[in-house]
């Protein structure tokens, strides 16, 4: 059955793909001005979801792909005990909704962590341009593969990395993504609850609250409460690495 989402608000398009900042993040990359053309052609609704509401739910029908304009949002599965957990989190220039591809209906839920807007791409529509131009075609492709990618890095964590470890590469990842985004990569603001990153790293939250006291003892980074400053990347960076040896 299909979750009504009243608080999610439809908004007309204002900025196309074409005039978009995110585009070289996002499902353009790549694309000349004639097939960016099309594909703004097919993207007609801009929607606002507010902070803790979801933009779909698990078992929703799949018709859509949305791409991340403004915001950030986090993907979970519920067990029927009502525990939550947390698979991903997704932010500016990043799609949402890959899950349903498959079979015709969302296997996760998508909640917003703020305030935050996205594009709608029809899926259907996707498809029958992506037939007509590779160039759409290999950046769906491209996509779907660095989820896979991003699920085998998962798997990694949760199989073989210490605490430490686990939160040192999250801590890296976020960074990257944030620095392709024009952000700095020492000062951020985690938009996720410490007992979020637990779930989604496989620890319990006590573990993640005192892994992130122990990195600022160690001067390799400045906490507080949310905003985080990261003084010793290469510390990170050497604990992530003697892991995958």
């Amino acid at each position: 059955m299909q979750t009504t989402l009243p608080t999610v608000r439809v908004e007309p398009l204002r900025t196309a793909c074409s005039d978009c900042n995110l585009r070289e993040l996002c499902l353009p990359v790549g694309l000349n001005a004639l097939d960016m053309e099309k594909l703004d052609g097919l993207i007609s609704q801009r929607r606002v979801v507010a902070r803790g509401e979801p933009l779909f739910r698990s078992s929703d029908r799949f018709h859509a792909l949305y791409a991340v304009r403004t915001g950030f949002f986090k993907t979970c599965l519920s067990a029927e005990d009502g525990r939550v957990q947390v698979t991903g989190f997704q932010m500016a220039g990043e799609l949402l909704g890959l899950d349903g591809i498959a079979s015709g209906h969302h296997t996760v839920d998508a909640v917003a962590l703020e305030d935050s807007s996205i594009c709608v791409l029809p899926f259907d529509s996707i498809e029958d341009l992506a037939r007509d131009f590779g160039a759409l075609q290999m950046q769906l492709h491209k996509i779907m593969s660095r989820e896979i990618v991003r699920d085998h890095g998962v798997m990694m964590l949760l199989g073989s990395m210490r605490a430490e470890e686990r939160v040192a590469a999250f801590l890296l990842n976020l960074t990257q993504r944030l620095q392709a985004r024009g952000y700095s990569a020492s000062e951020l603001v985690l938009r996720m609850t410490r007992e979020e990153i637990g779930s989604y790293l496989g620890l319990k939250l006590e573990t993640v609250s005192r892994t992130f006291s122990k990195f600022q003892d160690d001067g390799i980074l400045d906490v507080r409460q949310r905003q985080i400053t990261v003084r010793q990347p290469e510390a990170l960076q050497k604990l992530v690495s003697s892991a995958a040896c």
